[in-house]
């Protein structure tokens, strides 16, 4: 399926993702700036996106574990999620997200 991240730079990256796997997967398969320092165990906030306001209603609601790890991101807005959590399912083709500009990949150092 379709996806489209727009970085803290605002260029727009057009990727893939496959059906079942996390949007934190795809993001980093595609080159994103998510760390995701706790492999998608919902115990960081590293791989915090915000998603475009028309499509946040399409996703499931955000636990409240998930809502507990946003209370620790930088630069949390209304439509923010944790990648690790969004699951790509039928009915997310063309998904869009944003990479917040205070999100920074350790890994890349």
């Amino acid at each position: 399926m379709r996806l489209k991240f727009i970085t803290a730079e605002g260029e727009t990256i057009e990727a893939e993702g496959e059906a079942g796997e996390s949007l934190l997967r795809a993001a980093q398969r595609a080159g994103m700036r998510l760390e995701g320092t706790c492999e998608g165990q919902m115990a960081c906030s590293t791989c915090h996106v915000i998603v475009a306001a028309d499509w946040f209603e399409r996703l499931g609601e955000a636990s409240e574990e998930e809502e507990d790890m946003l209370d620790l991101a930088a630069g949390v807005r209304r439509t923010s999620r944790l990648s690790c959590q969004i699951t790509l399912e039928d009915g997310l083709d063309g998904l869009e997200v944003e990479i917040p500009p205070e999100s920074y990949d350790m890994r890349r150092v």
